[in-house]
């Protein structure tokens, strides 16, 4: 009858603590499901820094076409700012309202 007993807890301790491990391996601070959650935010991250660095690269572009070519910081006077040369003429048309 003891030795039954022994047995069992034989069994049975080894099993509660491979199930602990198991738990926290799974659901713990460091474990599977934080593992996933932390790539998912990487990746997040990555693709963010990616836009970031796209959008860095063409406000680099207009800076040094701004500096550096005439005919597209005049185009930009003239849609932005509405600018003219001397010799041009400017004719407004108002448009029907229906």
């Amino acid at each position: 009858m003891f030795t039954l007993r022994f047995q069992k807890r034989m069994y049975i301790i080894p099993a509660g603590c491979l199930a602990f491990i198991l738990f926290f391996t799974v659901f713990g601070d460091k474990g599977l499901l934080r593992i996933i959650e932390l790539k998912q935010d990487k990746n997040k991250v990555e693709a963010r820094l990616a836009d970031c660095r796209s959008d860095n690269e063409k406000v680099k572009r207009e800076i040094v076409a701004l500096k550096s070519d005439r005919r597209y910081l005049e185009s930009i006077a003239r849609k932005d700012f509405g600018l003219v040369r001397s010799n041009e003429v400017i004719y407004l048309f108002q448009q029907d309202k229906k």
